[in-house]
């Protein structure tokens, strides 16, 4: 059996929502979920600041398309291509384009787990970014957002700095 891969999915402008929650029912009530792993509507949290008010609102990265990791077999092309509000797969009109790893990975499609061998107060060496090769001290972790935040002493003065847990490593 072939790899699950993730295909983008064409919709009607406004209908993400609608196909991603009518395909994961169909996934369940036809029992394929060996075939159609995931359903992703990628969305963003904007905040808008209106009259003074702060406001966090949801805004759909793409719209007009959900992103499916499926194991692409005629049964499950046909299952996703004749959901409601689906017009196709993005690639050839024969036959779908899954996307590269590169492109996964850049869409944050898949949230890799980073394992943090450093605490809070721990010393740590800034491996990448404009930081690189300082020394810092974590003052705090946030594993769900996948950053750290650290104190660099630069140039005398201790400067904080928020950057992703692979940035750092302990010393």
């Amino acid at each position: 059996m072939s790899k699950a891969m993730w295909y983008v999915v064409h919709t009607y402008s406004g209908y993400e929502n609608k196909v991603a929650a009518n395909l994961e029912k169909m996934v369940e009530n036809r029992r394929i979920q060996d075939l159609v792993e995931e359903i992703r509507v990628p969305t963003e949290t904007v905040v808008e600041i209106k009259d003074n008010k702060r406001k966090e609102t949801e805004r759909k990265l793409f719209p007009g398309y959900v992103l499916v990791k499926m194991v692409m077999t005629d049964e499950s092309w046909y299952i996703v291509r004749n959901i409601r509000g689906v017009t196709g797969f993005v690639g050839t009109s024969s036959r779908p384009i899954p996307l590269t790893q590169e492109e996964v990975d850049s869409l944050g499609v898949e949230k890799k787990e980073i394992r943090v061998d450093y605490s809070v107060g721990d010393s740590v060496k800034v491996v990448e970014g404009p930081l690189a090769g300082f020394i810092a001290t974590v003052e705090e972790i946030d594993s769900e957002g996948q950053k750290v935040r650290v104190k660099v002493s630069m140039f005398g003065r201790e400067t904080l700095a928020e950057l992703e847990l692979a940035e750092v490593t302990p010393i």
